[in-house]
């Protein structure tokens, strides 16, 4: 008897607590893909190895979730909806805690495409991502890893992680620190490389900035 309640336990836990996945490809001739966080966690930004742009969403908790394409000749929005009881817990205790939607997503796009994410409370990955990158929000974790095309992000708090080569570097936090290879900057830091191939800019308020050049 217990032996069956067991397997009916873990049985029920297993669907409970697995993520729902849902995927879109597209391809588009728009140069511009406009990427809004609201309802994600996390967003891993990555480099397509086709012309065809990739979305993957994975939620726990809600009934239903959506991946949402706006096309237009020069640009492409894509936002994410959810539906179901996590929605409404979301809602009743947002001013409790920050990370409630337990939902992410996985975007790859081609090569030469500019890249705009907007969003409020979202740690953002790039994967060594190759296209020009804006990033737009509130609060966050940023890695960016290896940065190889133009990078621009504007954040009010959060922790910024990138490692750079031969790339141009103006970053000014107001209330946050600002560490070059270990070494402790002012609140405003600017560099440029003879050979510069890319360009960095951070503007942040309360966020800190953490670079490696070396």
């Amino acid at each position: 008897m217990n032996s069956r309640f067991l397997m009916f336990f873990l049985l029920i836990s297993v669907i409970t607590f697995s993520q729902k996945k849902i995927n879109k490809k597209f391809e588009t001739n728009a140069t511009e893909i406009n990427i809004y966080t609201v309802g994600l966690d996390t967003i891993i930004l990555e480099n397509s190895n086709s012309d065809f742009v990739e979305v993957y969403l994975y939620a726990e908790s809600y009934d239903s979730q959506f991946i949402i394409l706006e096309n237009s000749e020069k640009t492409v929005n894509i936002k994410f909806a959810f539906e179901g009881t996590e929605t409404r817990e979301v809602v009743f205790r947002k001013f409790i805690t920050k990370r409630l939607q337990r939902a992410n997503s996985i975007i790859k796009i081609p090569k030469g495409k500019m890249v705009y994410i907007y969003g409020e409370n979202t740690d953002i990955e790039s994967k060594n991502h190759k296209n020009d990158l804006a990033i737009y929000i509130e609060n966050g974790i940023v890695k960016l890893n290896e940065i190889q095309a133009n990078t621009s992000i504007k954040l009010y708090s959060g922790n910024v992680y990138a490692s750079i080569k031969n790339t141009d570097i103006d970053v000014k936090s107001n209330k946050g620190k600002i560490e070059i290879d270990g070494v402790l900057k002012q609140k405003k830091y600017k560099k440029t490389q003879s050979t510069s191939n890319n360009k960095l800019k951070i503007n942040t308020i309360k966020g800190n900035v953490f670079l490696k050049t070396e």
